[in-house]
């Protein structure tokens, strides 16, 4: 039987870095080295060949430092999967905003074949880097069957999170891609790849998202005990149609409770309140809840602010966006 065919798109990132040395652990970006390229990539690491037959994306690298080039992404991701031949994506970036585009990936991509998101931590060059096995391990995941209908998956360290719930929570160790309080979809093992649970939440087809139109402008604001009155207001006067609080424990918002209820009752901006605590949900029914802000449930602020975008293209109605916070 033929391998799957799997298209590799590739963005800016650690994974395809090169160091001074083997011992370049957090230097490499000074190197004066470029980045390896795709057939570089797979000319070092010929056992994927094995796995899947590999196309290399003629676009590279994509850029996702902004919003509007994650919605090229996707857009560019879409029009690869509606090809009959390809039969999955895979898409390597730096670990920095990998959640983000992976989620956003999740909530645009309008197919059940297989996409998925890697990085790494230490450079390809790197003594015991994460690089090459979690590449390999990324396509072994998109070749394999059990993969379709999964959404966007984050493939690293050997285990397989789901889109939505992942994050990074390591600023160098290899283990730093978890799902708290919920738990992996799987491993990439040794001897096979292989699924304990799926996705629950709406994603890839079964979303009413996509990424066609232009997103308005949406701001975090994180609180800490020494936050001060202003900053939300400011947010709205630099354009901001949306404002993602990082609120303490439950998702309490401090010294910006009266000025965020005030911009929520005037409609100046959506205001969701979530919670900087990495666990948990915010409840729209508590004693933190002010009329007319969203609750984020668990989903953590950067995760919140790109589903505010995409829902603030389609409505303004606030319970419609409590829905898609519910269901998403």
């Amino acid at each position: 039987m033929s391998l799957p065919r799997i298209h590799l798109l590739i963005g800016p990132g650690t994974l395809h870095s090169r160091g001074s040395g083997r011992m370049d652990f957090a230097h490499y970006r000074n190197s004066g080295k470029p980045r390896m390229t795709g057939g570089e990539l797979l000319e070092a690491i010929p056992e994927i060949a094995q796995v899947a037959q590999v196309t290399v994306d003629p676009g590279n690298p994509h850029e996702v430092t902004a919003l509007e080039e994650i919605r090229r992404l996707a857009q560019r991701v879409n029009t690869l999967l509606q090809r009959p031949d390809v039969d999955g994506v895979v898409f390597v970036q730096g670990t920095n905003v990998l959640e983000e585009t992976a989620y956003f990936l999740t909530l645009t991509v309008k197919s059940t074949k297989p996409v998925v998101v890697t990085g790494a931590q230490r450079p390809f060059t790197a003594l015991s880097s994460d690089a090459p096995p979690n590449l390999y391990d990324a396509f072994r995941v998109a070749a394999h069957a059990d993969t379709h209908g999964k959404g966007v998956v984050v493939v690293a360290n050997g285990e397989i999170n789901a889109a939505r719930d992942v994050t990074k929570t390591n600023t160098y160790h290899v283990h730093t891609f978890r799902t708290r309080g919920l738990g992996m979809l799987g491993y990439a093992d040794a001897d096979r790849v292989v699924y304990y649970r799926a996705p629950l939440q709406r994603h890839t087809i079964r979303s009413e998202f996509d990424a066609e139109k232009p997103l308005p402008r949406v701001e975090i604001l994180s609180i800490y005990a020494g936050s001060h009155a202003g900053m939300a207001d400011a947010a709205c006067k630099l354009g901001a149609k949306g404002l993602v609080i990082a609120g303490i424990g439950a998702g309490a918002i401090g010294n910006l409770t009266y000025e965020c209820a005030a911009i929520a009752a005037e409609s100046r901006a959506v205001v969701v309140r979530s919670a900087r605590v990495g666990e948990g949900r915010v409840l729209a029914d508590s004693a933190y809840q002010e009329k007319n802000m969203i609750a984020a449930g668990n989903l953590l602020p950067q995760k919140a602010a790109l589903l505010l975008s995409l829902a603030l293209a389609r409505t303004a109605d606030l319970h419609d966006i409590q829905r898609m916070f519910d269901e998403y």
